[in-house]
């Protein structure tokens, strides 16, 4: 089984829940930068377009439900060696994500991959 690039932490799948709920199925785009500095922006699934310029990091599943997780792929040039976890934390986040409304904003947590994820991924 090969191991996963991007993880969800409890308190961000009890907001990505409430966020299913109102919005329906939902996914995630790494921001490069813009905006919000580089944060994970959170959609309406297919609200956010993603086209042959954008990696697929993977699915954090939520009561079974995939959220795919994308990243631009110039941007995952320099993340590649790395665990994305995502979070959620006080604060005002980018209007552009759907979570901004509610007084919080998700974030990005990473660590380096270790050896055996390395060499899962072709990277070792």
């Amino acid at each position: 089984m090969e191991p996963a690039r991007v993880a969800v932490t409890p308190e961000a799948a009890q907001l990505l829940r409430r966020l299913r709920a109102d919005h329906g199925p939902l996914m995630f785009h790494q921001s490069g930068g813009c905006c919000d500095g580089s944060a994970p922006m959170c959609y309406p699934a297919g609200e956010f377009r993603t086209g042959g310029s954008d990696v697929h990091l993977g699915d954090l599943e939520v009561d079974g439900e995939a959220i795919p997780v994308w990243m631009s792929a110039a941007q995952h040039e320099y993340w590649k060696h790395t665990h994305l976890t995502i979070g959620v934390v006080r604060g005002r986040g980018s209007g552009f994500s759907l979570e901004a409304p509610e007084g919080v904003r998700f974030l990005i947590r990473s660590r380096l991959l270790t050896d055996d994820e390395l060499e899962a991924f072709g990277l070792a």
